[in-house]
């Protein structure tokens, strides 16, 4: 047996531990085993021959090896009563009081997901844990009636465990037509977020808005995976896009699983584009950059080394956080609505809609324009560079 689980010279010194009146815990430490798995062998393992219950190394042994064969018939499979008990609960019709079905017929399933903004079937859709904990109640003196909730995803799931049919997967809660793994649920969702860059971390000066060069800066997502990058100054207020067309190979190429990001706004892509936008600038203008915590933005380690500019991330569910930028994407919309496709503009048009909004006078400024503002900052640290080279 694998290191999972406990070997026979582990059961020989839990044997003699045992008849020494150690405690489960203190063997547990010895052994380097979880307390609960030294307890749950004690339990299941013991000899169940003499008058009471006594436990055995080479009893132990023997229970371990007799519950580890493979292939064992599965409960539901043979225990019809269990098995209606458990369709039932998992598919049963939603019903008046007079008896009568009721919701929609739903789609018939076709071995995927549940239907995207479709009408599904209603039933009682218990979870599998509801039912395996329901059955001590219902059949508290009937121990035939019992399993986990594990065996009934398994035998919805698992192929050649079928006892039950595999489209009851479109009675649980997800309609999952496949099991999602469990070491893909426990990924993070922003990895790439780690604390020395949350916005908590950001120089205290940003908050303010006195000190020019700190950006904030998101996507407007557009149809078919289309995007535009925007770029907004704190203290004037002055926006910049960034064109992401599309990569060669887009709508031909199938999407594959860890494959390249085609759409435009990759990690790589992505901080490349801010990159060339932003390196230009003055390094007095560019203090930090603020964006939103989506994966475009991986790569913002990188992003650093080449153009110094810090990144920090906002938290989640936080957009008054870089308001600034949210403000600016509504006054974009007017030009670039969501549902429309974006990569039809090249970056001189799009430059053209920055321009646009960098012109108009802002309640904020004075009445100055974002443009203005901006310029003014440039012309500034043209004049303090000219002063150095003289002195």
């Amino acid at each position: 047996m694998s290191g999972r689980y406990l070997s026979f010279t582990e059961r020989e010194d839990l044997a003699i531990w045992r008849a020494q009146k150690i405690g489960v815990r203190e063997i547990a430490r010895r052994l380097g085993r979880n307390p609960s798995t030294i307890s749950r062998e004690v339990r299941r393992n013991a000899s169940t021959r003499t008058w009471r219950l006594e436990y055995k190394p080479s009893t132990a042994q023997w229970h371990a090896e007799r519950r580890a064969r493979r292939p064992k018939e599965a409960r539901l499979a043979t225990n019809e009563r269990l098995r209606d008990y458990v369709q039932d609960r998992l598919s049963g019709l939603v019903k008046t009081p007079d008896g009568r079905a009721v919701g929609p017929e739903g789609s018939r399933w076709k071995g995927r997901n549940k239907p995207h903004r479709g009408d599904r079937r209603w039933v009682e859709a218990w979870s599998p844990e509801q039912i395996s904990q329901r059955l001590p109640v219902d059949f508290p003196d009937d121990e035939s009636m019992r399993i986990s909730h594990e065996a009934i995803y398994q035998a919805l799931y698992v192929q050649g465990r079928g006892a039950l049919k595999r489209e009851l997967v479109a009675c649980l809660r997800t309609g999952r037509a496949l099991r999602v793994p469990r070491s893909r649920s426990r990924q993070k969702a922003w990895a790439h977020v780690t604390p020395e860059v949350m916005i908590s971390e950001r120089p205290a000066e940003a908050d303010d808005r006195a000190v020019p060069g700190h950006w904030e800066g998101d996507l407007l997502i557009g149809l078919e995976r289309s995007a535009i990058g925007t770029l907004v100054e704190r203290n004037t207020r002055f926006t910049m896009l960034v064109h992401l067309p599309r990569e060669e190979g887009f709508g031909i190429i199938p999407r594959t699983k860890n494959g390249p990001a085609l759409a435009g706004y990759g990690a790589v892509k992505m901080k490349d584009a801010l990159a060339a936008t932003m390196s230009g600038l003055p390094l007095h203008l560019r203090r930090s950059l603020t964006w939103d915590r989506g994966k475009e933005l991986s790569a913002h380690a990188v992003f650093r080394v080449e153009t110094g500019i810090p990144v920090y991330f906002a938290d989640p569910h936080s957009p008054w956080q870089r308001g600034t930028n949210e403000n600016t994407n509504g006054l974009l919309r007017q030009y670039f609505p969501k549902g429309t496709d974006l990569s039809r503009w090249t970056a001189e048009e799009i430059e053209a809609v920055a321009t646009t909004l960098n012109s108009r006078p802002r309640k904020t400024l004075g009445w100055k324009t974002p443009a203005e503002a901006f310029n003014e900052h440039l012309l500034s640290s043209l004049q303090k560079a000219g002063v150095a080279s003289i002195d």
